[in-house]
């Protein structure tokens, strides 16, 4: 795992962190920067752009750098054609690794984003990054807009799935694309915030052998009690109950994961980790 950068550290993370006002600090940020005509149709001076608003002035729940890099590495090795984001949030992770895509010759990336404030933050930095030609940002809940975007042919296949959105909704989601057979064998799923705040449910499930997750599939709902943001921080996300988070999902338990944990750090310079699966068969 490699060192933290103290000095590129983001502020620290308060009680309420996201959803008060910063996200749109942010855009005025970027957009009021001395350098705006070096930042634009850079994705790497963006980056910079949002970087410095979250060291300078106020705590984002981005990927970062740190974090970032295993999942650029990752679109780099696999060269995916079709990547999809669940929960963009202000589009660090967008850029990052649209860009990452299209170098990598990659054709589309979408970004699932239920926040619209936060979807239309995103569009704008996408389009200042010069990215609009490759993403498309969706509003709305990601179940719903993973079904939308399947019954209207938008989405036959995910090369690469990566998970940033709400904790608990991340294996519902999964077992939907496995249902949907968007994740078919040599399909990659990237989960961030495994370690931070962590979610057990999903690595047990990317973890287990066919035979385990057959026998669990029915389990599923009662592995989610308090895997939740603080009260604060969860209005975006509706209520906080496990059966309305999981839904009757069936999945394809029959899928082969192989999967392993690489570490890193949150921009805060926090010990985190990205669950990195490969579908084998």
């Amino acid at each position: 795992m490699a060192q933290f950068n103290q000095a590129r550290a983001y502020m620290a993370q308060e009680d309420v962190f996201f959803d008060d006002g910063r996200e749109i600090e942010l855009l005025h940020f970027v957009y009021d920067h001395p350098d705006l005509d070096e930042i634009r149709a850079s994705p790497e001076r963006v980056l910079e752009a949002i970087d410095e608003f979250g060291r300078t002035k106020k705590y984002l729940m981005n990927v970062g750098e740190n974090k970032g890099k295993i999942v650029t590495d990752l679109i780099s090795e696999v060269k995916p054609g079709v990547m999809v984001e669940l929960g963009g949030y202000v589009g660090y992770s967008t850029i990052l690794f649209a860009d990452a895509l299209r170098k990598a010759g990659g054709q589309k990336y979408w970004s699932l984003e239920r926040n619209p404030e936060f979807a239309a933050v995103i569009s704008s930095l996408v389009e200042l990054a010069g990215l609009s030609g490759i993403v498309k940002v969706v509003v709305g809940s990601s179940d719903e807009s993973l079904q939308r975007l399947h019954a209207q042919r938008y989405i036959d296949k995910v090369d690469i799935l990566f998970l940033d959105h709400y904790k608990p909704a991340y294996l519902r989601d999964l077992m939907l694309c496995e249902q949907l057979r968007l994740i078919s064998p040599g399909s990659v799923l990237a989960a961030d915030n495994v370690i931070k705040p962590g979610n057990p449910p999903y690595l047990e499930y990317v973890q287990s052998d066919v035979d385990k997750k057959v026998a669990r599939q029915a389990q599923t709902q009662a592995l989610y009690t308090g895997l939740f943001f603080p009260p604060a921080c969860a209005k975006q996300y509706g209520d906080n109950n496990p059966d309305t988070i999981n839904s009757a999902v069936k999945g394809n338990p029959h899928l082969v994961y192989e999967s392993s944990l690489i570490r890193g750090f949150e921009p805060t310079g926090v010990p985190d980790g990205i669950e990195i699966t490969h579908c084998r068969g």
